[in-house]
């Protein structure tokens, strides 16, 4: 299954980023051949829509689920409209995340904000 992180470096051991739409880097990670590739996320200086624009690159790179700290609400249509799952990440590094995520030990992100639009 093809997955994506917010990064905060183009690391494993970077820890996830706080903020989905604006993070610096997003990981897009294969659970089953365990290929890893860090995207640079072009939407951070975006006014508004970023959570959007980010979505829309999980999206079209056939990610299947989002692990992240915080989603906004049009960001989770978007994905929801993709059919990304989204799941509620913990505070540490991205492998410890991929690692939690693969031992099925991340929950269903239930709570979406309000996007920031370029607050």
């Amino acid at each position: 299954m093809k997955i994506a992180i917010p990064a905060e470096e183009k690391s494993m051991d970077s820890n996830i980023n706080e903020s989905f739409g604006r993070t610096p880097y997003i990981l897009l990670y294969n659970t089953i051949t365990k290929e890893s590739e860090f995207l640079d996320n072009s939407a951070v200086v975006a006014q508004g829509g970023a959570g959007v624009r980010v979505a829309q690159v999980v999206a079209d790179n056939g990610i299947k689920a989002l692990i992240t700290l915080r989603c906004g609400e049009n960001a989770e249509k978007a994905l929801n409209s993709a059919e990304v799952l989204i799941y509620k990440g913990i505070n540490e590094t991205v492998k410890r995340n991929i690692e939690k995520f693969i031992a099925e030990e991340l929950y269903l992100l239930d709570e979406f904000h309000e996007g920031f639009h370029g607050h």
